[in-house]
């Protein structure tokens, strides 16, 4: 899935010929699909007229540039009768108002989310106060000139979510009644009265032995703090992976059979495939393993 940030102004460059065909310019909607059906271009003969590539003439689009096999894939305004009334309808998407049925305006569309075979997947809708959400494809109505209508049932998604109200603090458990304390017993005295007709005890007589004092308790060595739980590590996206997988498999196919025009290396100089040498499954395995796909994509005929 692709933001159409990422796909305009990208270089077109055709993988059989080796140059580039122009630079991507707008995208052609299909309000009433929900797709994008073409990409306008611009090229050295812009003043001649509107020039442009069907969307499932793309190969791939990547981060440095959209692919297509060669530059027949490109239509003039002569020949894309089937797009002539899209390109009269004009619909743009991106800057029109987002408004509910009940009439409640949401924003403004400001960015779109395609997918690989092209299907307006969800848009990204700006408020006044400048927070953004989303509305998925199965939430939007009807993509207008001027209006973008979402559904009723999308209002409630649509909306910013609240922060979770704090949680209560706990309130305390009320203290057990504390035990009365034991009184202490009254110290001895030293010295018991006299009692008379007693004879005092002899001097010679061995002592009463002591109570030995109990050792105090050793000090609690402090708990250690509870070690943090390992973050969870990202999923990865099943779409985008599906994609990344879809376009590889279209490159595979177009390039299977077909012969290099001239020597390919890896970095370290081994030779991934000689000039004139058939293109093979061990091929395009090498030339993956070394990244360059896009080089061998470009010397093949």
């Amino acid at each position: 899935m692709k933001k159409s940030v990422e796909i305009l102004g990208l270089p077109v460059i055709s993988i059989t010929e080796g140059r580039e065909l122009g630079m991507s310019k707008t995208l052609l909607i299909d309000a009433k699909k929900g797709t994008v059906a073409a990409i306008t271009i611009e090229d050295e003969d812009w003043y001649r007229g509107v020039k442009l590539i069907p969307y499932e003439s793309v190969i791939a689009i990547g981060d440095d540039a959209v692919t297509v096999t060669n530059s027949e894939n490109i239509l003039t305004l002569d020949d894309a009768g089937d797009y002539e009334q899209l390109l009269d309808d004009n619909i743009r998407i991106i800057g029109t108002k987002a408004i509910t049925k009940s009439g409640s305006i949401q924003g403004k569309i400001s960015e779109l989310y395609i997918g690989d075979d092209g299907k307006i997947e969800k848009c990204e809708i700006t408020a006044p106060d400048g927070t953004t959400s989303e509305v998925t494809a199965d939430q939007i109505s009807i993509f207008g000139k001027q209006v973008t209508v979402i559904d009723p049932s999308s209002e409630k998604k649509n909306e910013p979510v609240a922060a979770p109200a704090a949680a209560a603090p706990a309130k305390a458990a009320p203290a057990a009644p504390s035990a009365p304390a034991k009184e202490a017993p009254a110290a001895k005295e030293s010295a018991a009265p006299k009692e008379e007709g007693k004879p005092e005890p002899s001097k010679d007589a061995a002592p009463a032995p002591e109570k030995p004092a109990e050792k105090p308790a050793a000090p609690k060595a402090p708990e250690k703090p509870a070690a943090p739980a390992p973050k969870p590590a990202p999923k990865a996206d099943p779409k985008q992976a599906a994609a990344d997988k879809a376009t590889e498999e279209r490159h595979r196919r177009f390039l299977l059979g077909k012969k290099a025009t001239r020597t390919i290396k890896m970095d370290n100089g081994i030779v991934i495939v000689e000039e004139g040498q058939d293109i093979t499954e061990e091929v395009l395995q090498k030339a993956k393993l070394a990244n360059k796909f896009i080089e061998l994509s470009m010397n093949v005929q």
